[in-house]
């Protein structure tokens, strides 16, 4: 018999057989039409009281199951349920059934399904004892009868295999294969016995149902957003995202356990080191690829990797993120994408991150090895961690960026929200990691000639000022801090920080005084190309006057705090009165930085200053604006009725846009579009019309994207209410 891609033959005098791997097998794996008895056994039915009865059609009621198991929303012909709540079967046989008549629905999953692992379910109907899905005739039609069946609330997960068996004398009479038949079975947040039960009926709508959303991006003080277009039902991803378990190797029988298979998730989303779906590129050169500014969402990353199963170019942590969560909502994990700003990255296995400057106050980017991420995104999963000590179920942080190994593997979590607020770093999995980024703490060194450090500042507030992800039912941020993290200062804040350090995080423990002299940067919101003005308040709050050399270094940065290109040095001296505040405008001209931005939009200004021994620093990171394309749609708003929406962009900038690339799509309403123009001229106006039929009733929201070889980051959508 031949084996499924992708297992293994390998397992002679390991295993009996292969361990599965793969929901594909072949159509002669399963079993076979007829199945007799062992020799010995005894009829399991009364002698059948009319002629042999017979299989002759089987419904798997996709009308009535899918609005009961909230998934109408799946672009996919085959019904899919979600594991915990009954759904129903109707099945027709050749003629009325009698007293004596036995039969039962089997569902295989994956190639040698068993009965043991889960992977091979027999429901019966009478007293015959069947496996764990529980199964009751609701209707006898005729010759029709309608069953309903529970699987159990920890079941497989996966695309099943259904047959109709009927008990004979001497054996059993099965249906043939039908595709048709298959049934696919997810998580379930509507469940109390599903790990992933979520409460609130709002929060599973919103993380398990709602199929678009927004990123939060940018930094503290300068918050922007983008667009996501998740699309975990669209036609084909559910299928891609089965593919990817499949192309992990992950055995069928462990789908079922949540820990296991969001694991397994986040090793899977980055190619590092398992060809999974994603290649991280945090450079300027995407060449090979797509740059990650590029997608709208989803959909057309995971059809290509499922198409082709070559890693798809290229993604930062929002695109990890966001296809992560696609991932995640698609199975029935309730999730959602969490951006923390001011994220620290590279700690060593600490809670230091180490800014190194030179003698003069300039930034020493040469010795410098920690970053700090304008921001960085992760997801978050619902699930109750009966393997932790109650009070750590709930929201745990899953991390498909590359970053740093686990067990082996780049992924991170699930890690405890509640744990990591509380400093219990000892529970599985990468709580320590998590713990830093968003509780570091930034210190300040001075790096004389002979390499020695001076400890002179400790910023406590910096890392993890800010954690935002999308509300509930609106596009508005909320504000979750308060869940990884007690107020800097507090009693509770001092404890956690105390537990910490118990199990193995290092922090600074550096005796600075307290200085008289700060130095703070504000800078309103700039688009690119306009001027940049700082407003830098030096305050002073001793007796005597301060006189300070001051020093502004400007840069080009990623996101991910890593200088792009130093552009500005500028020297200047400020006398600082007792007990006030002197403010200098310090501005820079946008022909300074415009050169250098290439894909970056964030600016880094440091001021550096000394006055009597006591040095001073202040950084402060913007993400420059860029202008909106305008979306309109027309057409009558209705499911499977004709509809139109244009896209129109005009070039505000004194300099031309060269190989614009547009991107478009909806969830629900259109698959991905796009569009290329060689050059946009200043002051040319673009305007591009799509038609579309809409599939999904309700809220809908389109979005496009535009990028250039020399701006990127240009967005628009357009929000449109669909009747049914």
């Amino acid at each position: 018999m031949s084996k499924p891609d992708g297992e293994s033959n390998t397992h002679t005098g390991r295993y009996t057989e292969p361990v599965p791997t793969s929901n594909l097998v072949n159509d002669g794996d399963d079993f076979p039409e007829f199945e007799p008895f062992d020799d010995d056994a005894t009829p399991r039915s009364y002698a059948p009281s009319a002629g042999a009865i017979a299989v002759v059609n089987v419904d798997m009621c996709q009308p009535i199951n899918k609005p009961n198991h909230n998934t109408t929303a799946y672009d996919n012909p085959n019904l899919v349920v979600r594991r915990g709540q009954e759904f129903l079967m109707r099945i027709s046989f050749n003629r009325l059934l009698s007293q004596g008549d036995d039969f039962q629905v089997e569902f295989l999953i994956g190639s040698n399904p068993s009965p043991s692992k889960g992977t091979l379910i027999a429901v019966t109907f009478g007293s015959r004892r069947g496996g764990p899905w529980a199964g009751r005739i609701l209707e006898l039609q005729g010759p029709s009868v309608v069953v309903g069946i529970t699987p159990t609330a920890n079941a497989v997960v996966g695309k099943f295999r259904t047959y109709v068996a009927v008990v004979t004398g001497n054996g059993m009479q099965r249906t043939r294969r039908d595709a048709r038949t298959d049934m696919y079975l997810l998580y379930n947040a509507w469940c109390p016995e599903d790990p992933v039960f979520v409460p609130n009926d709002a929060e599973r709508r919103e993380y398990v149902l709602n199929d678009v959303g927004v990123i939060y991006q940018g930094a503290v003080g300068a918050v922007s957003h983008r667009n996501w277009m998740y699309g975990q039902f669209e036609r084909g991803i559910l299928d891609a995202c089965i593919y990817i378990l499949d192309s992990s190797r992950m055995p069928i029988y462990n789908r079922g356990n949540i820990i296991q298979l969001v694991r397994k998730g986040s090793a899977m989303l980055n190619s590092q080191d398992d060809n999974g779906v994603l290649v991280g590129n945090w450079s300027d050169d995407y060449s090979m690829g797509q740059p990650p500014t590029a997608w709208t969402g989803s959909v057309q990353i995971l059809l290509q990797y499922a198409n082709t199963g070559v890693p798809v170019c290229f993604a930062q942590c929002w695109v990890f993120a966001g296809v992560f969560n696609t991932f995640l909502r698609c199975l029935g994990i309730p999730s959602r994408v969490i951006t923390n700003f001011s994220s620290a990255h590279d700690n060593t296995g600490n809670l230091k991150t180490d800014l190194i400057f030179k003698m003069d106050g300039t930034p020493d980017r040469r010795h410098t090895r920690d970053s700090i991420w304008n921001y960085h995104c992760w997801n978050e999963v619902f699930i109750s961690r009966h393997d932790l000590p109650p009070g750590l179920s709930g929201w745990q942080v899953v991390d498909a960026t590359p970053q740093e190994t686990s067990d082996g593997l780049y992924r991170c979590g699930p890690s405890s929200v509640a744990a990591i607020k509380e400093g219990l770093l000892c529970h599985p999995f990468d709580s320590g990691f998590v713990f830093a980024e968003v509780n570091s703490d930034v210190v300040f060194h001075k790096r004389d000639r002979y390499g020695t450090l001076s400890p002179y500042r400790v910023d406590k507030l910096h890392i993890g000022q800010l954690i935002y992800t999308k509300a509930v039912g609106s596009f508005s941020p909320q504000d979750v801090t308060h869940t990884y993290k007690y107020p800097e200062g507090s009693g509770e804040d001092a404890s956690t920080m105390a537990r910490a350090e118990a199990y193995g995080c290092e922090r600074d423990h550096s005796e600075l005084g307290e200085s008289q002299l700060t130095v703070s940067i504000n800078i309103q919101p700039v688009q690119v190309s306009q001027d940049v003005i700082l407003a830098v308040d030096f305050q002073n709050q001793g007796d005597i006057p301060r006189t300070v050399k001051a020093h502004l270094d400007g840069s080009v940065v990623y996101y991910t705090g890593v200088t792009r290109k130093h552009f500005k040095d500028y020297d200047f001296t400020v006398v600082v009165p007792a007990n006030e505040t002197e403010q200098v405008i310090l501005k820079v001209a946008a022909e300074e930085y415009m050169p250098h931005l290439g894909s970056q939009l964030g600016l880094r200004f440091v001021v550096t200053g000394e006055s009597d021994d006591q040095p001073l620093t202040a950084i402060k990171v913007i993400e420059l604006g860029t202008p909106a394309l305008t979306m309109t749609v027309s057409g009558q708003p209705q499911v499977q009725q004709e509809m139109f929406v244009t896209v129109s962009f005009t070039n505000p900038y004194d300099f031309a846009l060269k190989n614009a690339n547009l991107a478009m799509e909806g969830p629900g309403l259109m698959s991905s579009r796009t569009r290329s123009y060689s050059v946009i001229e200043p002051g040319m106006s673009i305007s591009w019309k799509e038609s579309f039929i809409p599939r999904l009733d309700g809220p809908r929201r389109l979005v496009a994207v535009m990028v250039s070889d020399n701006l990127r980051q240009v967005w628009g959508e357009v929000d449109v209410d669909i009747l049914p």
